[in-house]
């Protein structure tokens, strides 16, 4: 089986030597040597500051949400939040989950991002913040939705669990919002087996955060903020450090992948249109076919060779009922959705299983048409 995606597992020598210190240390969480190792070696690496790790990418959101004060109700309001329908459940269900409702606004059907001039129309007097996403890396038009959040005092939360590494006009995109979320999930690029990590802009939104993911806890007999329990802890931070040893040559591997890819199947589908500013980290191949039938046909086609292909993202998030909100239609996200289908990719997948991947695909008749 050819599956959509597999773990990037590092040395296991590596690995095995940051275990073997954990155990003399005896040190497992709660901020430890690895984590803060961690930390300052992705601060650098993404050239950002005030990253916080935290145990998955939902947290990650939520965490934001709650550090920038997106959760607070004020009278008897429930705060709402614009955000994208065509993403993971994720990014909807952790406003949900938090009290915020998530009002979706449609997606440009190019670059498959939030559409700027679509959000005005949806901001209200309980409108708290927009979530934008990154989708599949591919960053958003920043400086309109900025200009946005500025003229309505709204916080903007990225939801950039598939950027990591991405850089616009020259400096991480991570840098844009007031904070920007990371998901470290073991399929993504980047990778801690779960995890996740918030970029603030500002530092005093990382203070309370660091608070927020300990219980509130700030000394042995303190308690100073609302809390939860959403640390990192030192496996998943040597897990982090393996990977990032050998993150350039995973995503050189990639990049013949996803450059193969495209080379040969331009003809036969719509690929993302890429922000032209922003670089490429080769995290996804995701394409969109000429209508949901051929969309099936060709999912069938490749699991007829045990090949997995995922309808990624499907459903449009507006679709789920115990998430959607009336938001004046988002047919855009609608359309993708039905559409798009996500082609294997990952480090050690052969280039015989891409041209037989290939083949298949080429083998339909009027893909895209």
């Amino acid at each position: 089986m050819i599956p959509v995606t597999k773990p990037f597992l590092p040395s296991r020598e590596k690995l095995d030597q940051y275990l073997d210190g954990i155990y003399e240390r005896q040190w497992l969480t709660n901020n430890g040597q690895l984590v803060q190792e961690l930390t300052r070696r992705l601060e650098e690496y993404l050239e950002v500051d005030n990253l916080l790790l935290v145990a998955n990418g939902t947290l990650a959101l939520q965490i934001a949400y709650r550090a920038l004060g997106v959760s607070d109700s004020r009278s008897d309001q429930h705060p709402e939040a614009i955000t994208t329908p065509f993403s993971f459940i994720a990014t909807a269900s952790s406003l949900k989950w938090d009290g915020i409702q998530p009002v979706f606004v449609d997606i440009d059907p190019k670059s498959w991002c939030l559409d700027p001039d679509r959000i005005g129309k949806a901001i209200t007097d309980r409108t708290r913040a927009i979530v934008p996403v990154h989708v599949f890396g591919n960053a958003c038009e920043v400086e309109a939705i900025d200009t946005i959040a500025q003229r309505y005092d709204l916080k903007v939360i990225y939801d950039a669990s598939h950027a990591f590494g991405v850089k616009y006009k020259g400096e991480s995109l991570l840098k844009h919002g007031d904070a920007a979320t990371l998901s470290f999930h073991a399929t993504k690029l980047f990778h801690t087996g779960e995890g996740g990590a918030i970029v603030f802009k500002r530092k005093e939104d990382l203070e309370r955060a660091k608070k927020m993911i300990n219980f509130g806890i700030t000394g042995p007999e303190t308690i100073e903020e609302l809390g939860i329990n959403a640390k990192m802890n030192e496996m998943q931070a040597a897990m982090g450090l393996c990977v990032l040893d050998e993150i350039a040559d995973n995503m050189s591997a990639r990049q013949h992948v996803w450059e193969f890819y495209k080379d040969n199947l331009t003809s036969k589908c719509q690929f993302q249109q890429w922000n032209s500013n922003a670089t490429q980290n080769y995290a996804y191949v995701p394409m969109v076919l000429g209508s949901e039938d051929k969309t099936l046909s060709v999912v069938k086609g490749l699991g007829d060779i045990n090949v997995g292909a995922r309808r990624y993202f499907y459903p449009s998030l507006d679709e789920v009922d115990f998430i959607s909100t009336a938001s004046g239609g988002v047919p855009n996200s609608r359309m993708i959705s039905k559409k798009i289908i996500c082609l294997p990719i990952y480090s050690s997948i052969k280039d015989k299983d891409l041209s037989k991947i290939i083949s298949t695909i080429n083998g339909f008749d009027e893909v895209k048409g």
